[in-house]
């Protein structure tokens, strides 16, 4: 259903934004999910360090949502993340892009910060979904 999604709106490059990009999930695993990728023409890219740490993935997982969102926001701001930030806006400038996650809904997860800060730069957002 990805791949389906991706190509019916366009995408050319996936965003891996997971700090481990590992997955019990058939196909969701960095190695398999970009040669899957490939086949089909689009670019994958696993920006690490957009990532969310650990402690915030625990505490996104327990429903601390509060705690999930300060822990995310100090990784957020670290250099190694605006760098990384900075990558994923020049590949979305050039081409159509989507950030990837594992989580479902994209209100409480990562990558709706950093959708907000591409946004901010003045890129457009569209929800994807997929089953």
């Amino acid at each position: 259903g990805l791949i389906a999604a991706l190509r019916e709106n366009g995408v050319t490059c996936v965003i891996d934004t997971r700090d481990v990009a590992n997955s019990r999930r058939a196909g969701f695993s960095k190695r398999l999910l970009s040669a899957s990728l490939d086949e089909e023409g689009i670019t994958y890219i696993h920006l690490r360090p957009l990532g969310t740490p650990k402690a915030g993935r625990e505490a996104n997982r327990a429903g601390r949502v509060d705690e999930f969102r300060r822990i995310y926001e100090t990784s957020f701001q670290r250099p190694e993340a605006q760098l990384a930030l900075l990558e994923a806006e020049d590949l979305a400038r050039t081409q159509p892009t989507a950030l990837l996650c594992f989580c479902g809904d994209g209100a409480k997860c990562h990558r709706n910060r950093i959708a907000q800060a591409l946004e901010e730069k003045g890129l457009k957002r569209k929800e994807i979904a997929f089953v």
